[in-house]
């Protein structure tokens, strides 16, 4: 517990110097990568198997060291780049927090049950101030923390149940934990392949996330948060149902349940500059109409002549 409070006060210090100083992409990259090595040289905390995905099973100390980087530095920043619109970092927050939690107990692995339902609790907390129209905002601070904790979580969850012991006994637990977080490691793929194919630096920013898209395409804040809340439902709910499937072909279905979504909303057409600026009318008029006050006026004598 030591070493993942001091892993995630770097990672905390890293988001607070960024949305504070907004430091180079390069020294909060560093920051990172200090978070990463804590956790996973001093905390032990390895994916040290692929369980089975894509026929590999045990992984070589020095890749599985590499791989796990790679999956705390991917989830990081993927809950980072998703935090783009008001509510969305934290309803996927809440959703991975909650299910973590839950198996951690059942499991009474206490510690991370603990860690888990503690970041559902803040950010349920959060979230009431957060929805739209938000009144605070988390920041760097925020999302990246939420995405470090959430890569703890994810390995500790699929070296967990792995183990033959365990009570739920998830066959296919690598593709569970996959599709608690695909949202937003979705989202990174698509935006990095859009990227890489348009000749463009696969980190550099722009406004093509799919939250963006969903916003062009006239859905809400709110909207948005609560349709991809429950694709990230849909997603947990579908690997633990066809898990006698095996892994390969639950991350196989995810992707070709996230593909159909992506397809479905870039085919909804953009709504119309009539129609925005109808809305726009009808909001200002509504605002600012006047109102008429009825005041009853005493008679007087003048008035009875």
């Amino acid at each position: 517990m030591t070493v993942f409070i001091g892993a995630s006060s770097v990672i905390f210090l890293v988001g607070f110097l960024d949305d504070v100083f907004m430091i180079s992409p390069q020294l909060k990259l560093f920051g990172q990568l200090v978070a990463a090595s804590i956790i996973i040289h001093v905390g032990h905390v390895q994916l040290t198997s692929f369980h089975g995905f894509l026929g590999i099973t045990d992984l070589n100390p020095l890749i599985a060291i590499l791989f796990s980087y790679l999956t705390i530095l991917t989830i990081v920043n993927a809950f980072n780049l998703i935090d783009g619109i008001d509510g969305l970092a934290g309803t996927i927050g809440i959703i991975s927090a909650l299910f973590f939690g839950l198996v951690f107990l059942i499991e009474k692995d206490y510690s991370y049950s603990m860690i888990s339902f503690s970041m559902a609790a803040s950010l349920l907390a959060f979230l009431r101030y957060n929805y739209s129209p938000a009144r605070i905002f988390m920041g760097d601070t925020g999302s990246l923390f939420i995405g470090f904790v959430n890569a703890v979580l994810v390995i500790r969850f699929i070296n967990a149940e792995s183990l033959p012991l365990t009570m739920l006994k998830f066959s296919a637990a690598p593709a569970i934990g996959f599709a608690v977080l695909f949202v937003p490691l979705m989202d990174t793929l698509r935006i990095f392949i859009k990227r890489v194919f348009s000749g463009r630096s696969p980190f550099e920013s722009d406004v093509n996330h799919i939250h963006h898209l969903m916003l062009d395409k006239g859905f809400s804040h709110l909207q948005i948060s609560f349709i991809l809340g429950i694709l990230s439902m849909v997603f947990i709910v579908f690997a633990i149902l066809f898990q006698p499937l095996g892994i390969n072909f639950i991350i196989a279905g995810i992707f070709a349940i996230g593909t159909v979504f992506v397809v479905y909303i870039e085919s909804i057409p953009f709504p119309s500059v009539n129609e925005g600026k109808m809305k726009e009318s009808v909001e200002i008029q509504t605002t600012n109409q006047p109102k008429i006050i009825f005041k009853e006026i005493p008679e007087t004598p003048e008035l009875k002549n």
